[in-house]
């Protein structure tokens, strides 16, 4: 059975723990207090015993797992079995084993698999034995538009009331970022004092939360969102980043995104292409707009003006390059590939 993350708590009141869970996502919050939340239910039924599988790798051996599950308990009658399994793909051999547990379960075991990434690319007959045998909890992203409504139930849930404008005023403050934001709601049930927050007392009440790093600083580029990129970066430069230090993973980006442009401009297999890139399937949705945005050559164009923001950066630009400022170098870089209407400015 399929489970939203908000829809968790009251299953696993209303029911016995089920055999297996599966817990995957792209949000890393979501994931954790999902899985926190079977842990606590676990507790409370006499499952005393934890075991952790770090299968993050293709040298995980799953014959260890397959052992415990048939191996009696040393120190409780009862365990919780925990995979932690980031790709989400336990490859054959996992699946297997997994299946094979789900199958004929154990009444004193409970297994937990956790996942960071999650598409329906990454389902097979493992998550389909786990969805039988119990429960798989989907932890998506909280997409931007999707944002203030996210905030305003956890703000109800912790009791704090808040106007929309104030709801808006967080939003900004925490740019997405899940874990900032629950930490700022956490802090806003002890300040509230029980009165309504307008826009102006969110402002007084919660610190500017939001993440300006290069990563994201490049996805906004990449989405878009040129106004969200240059706040970011002036974020970057206040916080007292140098510019030599964003230019690693701007290079990194851009040559990316110029390499899935040349095969796309040919015809070729951009699924293909993102596979070899090693692209997320969560991630392909921002190289596709990006491509979308501008033609191969233009691409190809930006990774030469980045490689000029670098020498500019590192005092060593070439005759001729200008701006002299590498940090409105880099701002006219991003813009451009952010806007298409901007392109000529960079």
């Amino acid at each position: 059975m399929e489970l939203k993350p908000d829809r968790l708590a009251a299953q696993l009141a209303a029911e016995p723990l089920r055999p297996a869970y599966l817990v995957a996502g792209a949000e890393p919050l979501l994931v954790l207090e999902a899985a926190d939340a079977i842990r606590a239910r676990a507790r409370e039924a006499g499952f005393g015993e934890r075991e952790v599988f770090d299968a993050d790798g293709r040298d995980f051996d799953w014959n260890t797992l397959d052992a415990s599950f048939r191996a009696p308990s040393l120190f409780s009658a009862q365990r919780l079995l925990e995979v932690r399994l980031p790709t989400g793909r336990p490859g054959k051999e996992g699946s297997e084993v997994i299946a094979g547990y789900c199958a004929q379960p154990p009444g004193d075991i409970v297994l937990l698999v956790t996942a960071g990434d999650w598409s329906r690319q990454h389902g097979g007959k493992w998550s389909e034995a786990i969805a039988k045998a119990g429960h798989v909890v989907q932890a998506p992203q909280v997409r931007p538009h999707e944002l203030e409504g996210w905030l305003e139930s956890r703000l109800r849930q912790r009791g704090v009331r808040a106007d929309r404008g104030a709801v808006q005023r967080l939003a900004e403050r925490v740019q997405g970022n899940l874990l900032a934001a629950a930490q700022e709601v956490d802090k806003l049930a002890l300040l509230a004092d029980d009165a309504p927050i307008d826009a102006s007392r969110m402002e007084a009440l919660v610190a500017d939360a939001a993440r300006f790093d290069v990563f994201r600083l490049v996805d906004a580029a990449l989405n878009g969102q040129p106004a969200q990129a240059v706040r970011m970066l002036a974020g970057l430069r206040a916080e007292g980043e140098a510019v030599p230090a964003l230019m690693g993973m701007v290079v990194m980006e851009l040559g990316r995104v110029a390499a899935l442009s040349r095969v796309q401009a040919r015809g070729g297999n951009l699924a293909a292409e993102f596979k070899a890139q090693r692209v997320w399937d969560s991630k392909q949705a921002v190289y596709r707009r990006a491509l979308a945005r501008h033609p191969a050559p233009r691409w190809e164009r930006f990774v030469v003006l980045a490689g000029g923001v670098d020498r500019i950066a590192k005092g060593r630009p070439r005759p001729g390059e200008e701006p002299a400022d590498a940090w409105l170098a880099l701002e006219r870089l991003l813009v451009a590939v952010a806007e298409p209407k901007a392109a000529a400015l960079a």
